[in-house]
């Protein structure tokens, strides 16, 4: 009964961006949802600790860099863990980040003894974050951890707006969404992020004006959900995916799959994208019915359960 009390577990939701996806790295606003597909971590006291993996003794350090910082009084535990999870892996649903929000959780209790909040939990993770992706935004982490809709802007590193938008998503809207999975891209998040900002190199003034589009693109967005105007919504959808594309992280195969769904209504790349084939999942509204004939999908499914303390 004892050991079974000493049990740590936390589980943490996947994001879809709704719209903001990249322009968030140049201090331009993000919405994002947190859905219905959760990760989950359970921390065992052990005699002997048990990486299951060589990435998790980084993350690891990660959390004891961020309590001598703290200067908070701690004790290195040894522990064994196991990982559960819906989130499919590199499609830009916030895999890594619900990753990170449970080890922070887990560990800064598993070495301190005390339940941690979620603003100092979100401050560990996103540092685990950048191991993942060097020029992370903060956006996901901040999702997993908050759950529901998240509105977030970085201005710098010292200066941050988490705007949790106090209302539930739109039923008319959300009967309109599916999420259609067009693979995993061959790149990872963080070398789009690069080649996104070689181009902002390159092109400066041009990606800028990109950028400040997809700025207005999301306030609209936001708009359209305050306001429950599904016109309104799919017409910030298509607005941002030609953004997108303008940033050149969407593939060619993903245009013609949009193109050929564009009878049945509109979609967006949500995510890092992918140029070379796929390019993870696309947020998708339909005209008419959820349903998308000969093509797999699966409902959106918003979640307003955040990072959450289990067993």
């Amino acid at each position: 009964m004892q050991a079974y009390m000493n049990i740590i577990r936390y589980s943490s939701p996947g994001k879809v961006i709704l719209s903001g996806e990249h322009a968030v790295v140049y201090g331009k606003p993000a919405v994002v949802c947190a859905i219905d597909k959760r990760l989950s971590i359970t921390f065992t006291p052990s005699s002997k600790t048990q990486y299951n993996d060589d990435i998790f003794p980084i993350l690891e350090k990660s959390v004891i860099d961020f309590l001598s910082s703290k200067k908070e009084k701690f004790k290195i535990k040894t522990y064994s863990y196991s990982v559960e999870s819906s989130i499919p892996i590199g499609r830009g649903l916030g895999s890594s980040a619900a990753y990170c929000a449970c080890i922070s959780a887990g560990l800064l209790e598993l070495f301190t003894g005390k339940v941690w909040d979620s603003t100092e939990v979100n401050m560990c993770a996103y540092q685990m974050e950048k191991y993942f992706h060097k020029n992370a935004s903060g956006v996901d982490t901040s999702t997993s951890i908050m759950g529901g809709l998240i509105y977030y802007r970085k201005e710098f590193e010292f200066l941050k707006t988490i705007s949790s938008l106090a209302i539930k998503f739109p039923k008319n809207i959300i009967e309109h969404l599916v999420l259609i999975d067009t693979g995993k891209p061959e790149e990872s998040s963080g070398e789009i992020i690069q080649t996104v900002g070689k181009l902002f190199n390159a092109k400066g003034s041009n990606t800028e004006l990109i950028m400040n589009e997809i700025e207005k693109t999301t306030k609209r967005l936001v708009v359209s959900i305050m306001k429950e105007d599904g016109i309104l919504f799919k017409d910030a959808i298509v607005q941002n995916e030609l953004l997108l594309e303008a940033i050149q992280i969407v593939s060619q195969s993903t245009k013609k799959l949009l193109k050929t769904l564009s009878n049945k209504g509109v979609g967006k790349v949500t995510g890092a994208g992918g140029y070379k084939g796929a390019s993870g999942y696309i947020l998708f509204y339909c005209d008419n019915e959820r349903v998308l004939d000969g093509i797999i999908h699966e409902p959106f499914i918003p979640s307003y359960k955040g990072l959450t303390k289990e067993l």
